[in-house]
């Protein structure tokens, strides 16, 4: 991944789950942050920063808890 996509591909993820939580007690809010982690976790891998990926992929997994039982 370049850089550029890199850069762009974390600024949506970040937008994205900065709007979730405004509306987190709907499934769509739920999705959107599960989506924000996602896209934060790429870059994360990307960028080989382990700790961000344990925290996104922590985030990921509570909120499919919450979202499906």
């Amino acid at each position: 991944m370049n850089a550029r996509v890199k850069r762009l591909v974390g600024w949506v993820g970040a937008s994205i789950l900065a709007l979730a939580p405004f509306i987190i007690d709907t499934d769509i809010g739920k999705k959107l942050a599960i989506l924000g982690l996602f896209l934060l976790l790429m870059q994360a891998m990307e960028s080989r920063l382990w700790n961000l990926v344990a925290l996104n992929l922590s985030g990921i997994i509570g909120y499919l808890y919450a979202l499906y039982f």
